[in-house]
């Protein structure tokens, strides 16, 4: 099925400004080629300096080389974005009471934080022009819980309550807040979340995808980064517009239980 005329028309989004966070690979990599191909003019914020800055020269974007655990850092960053995706995010896996304090206190820096810290900046600025869009990269982990992933389903709640707050208080200027909600994908993190588990379980990275990834979705396969950004390119369409404090699950049926 040609699904191209869902898409914004190329050009849709020509004269607008994107932020994107952890841009440089995965779902926002892939955020950010759309928004570029779209019209919009990216800033490419990641820590990674090479990649982040092959793909800005690519897209014609911007690069911020930024670590977002650091808060200068993230408010030092351009407040003049139209179009905001907080994606930015790492993962650590222990049970709570081996949890490392300082490895949880970190994730929630950088996907609770940082994300809080970019809007109070931004969103004068799309105040002031009366639109805007947020898009937060969440979770399924967003809506539901895992073992042993206490900091990232923390983050990731978190990170729901902020977008809806957002929402709530945007509206009256023309700004949504919306949250993407993905199941598995094929990012480097969860790559390397598959090797892992192999190692772990002695079993092959196949069979980990099949048995524990994807024991509770209907659709068994792994997303691609494409389909996010897609539906976060969508959200910032004006189709989209009546849309906000939603939490969009692209889970292949795993919240349908």
């Amino acid at each position: 099925m040609d699904t191209t005329s869902d898409r914004p028309p190329t050009g849709a989004l020509s004269g607008r400004t994107a932020l994107v966070t952890g841009a440089a690979s995965g779902i926002g990599r892939a955020c950010a080629e759309a928004l570029a191909a779209a019209g919009a003019r990216v800033y490419v914020v990641d820590l990674a300096a090479g990649p982040a800055r092959e793909l800005a020269e690519r897209i014609n974007g911007v690069a911020y080389v930024a670590d977002l655990a650091d808060p200068a850092a993230v408010d030092a960053l351009p407040d003049d974005a139209d179009i905001v995706v907080n994606n930015a995010g790492l993962q650590h896996v222990a049970p709570v009471h081996e949890f490392p304090p300082e490895r949880f206190a970190l994730i929630q820096r950088v996907m609770v934080e940082a994300p809080f810290r970019i809007l109070r900046r931004t969103l004068p600025h799309m105040y002031a022009q009366g639109w805007g869009r947020v898009v937060n990269i969440s979770s399924v982990h967003g809506l539901r819980a895992s073992a042993f992933k206490s900091a990232y389903v923390t983050a990731k709640h978190g990170l729901e309550g902020l977008s809806k707050t957002v929402a709530l208080e945007g509206a009256p200027h023309g700004v949504t807040s919306n949250c993407v909600n993905p199941g598995y994908v094929r990012t480097p993190l969860v790559e390397a979340q598959v090797a892992a588990q192999a190692a772990a379980h002695g079993i092959p990275e196949e069979e980990v995808i099949e048995r524990i990834m994807l024991d509770r979705t209907a659709v068994k396969r792994l997303i691609e980064p494409d389909e996010v950004a897609q539906l976060a390119l969508w959200l910032c369409s004006s189709h989209a517009s009546y849309l906000t404090g939603a939490s969009l699950p692209l889970d292949g049926g795993w919240t349908a239980h």
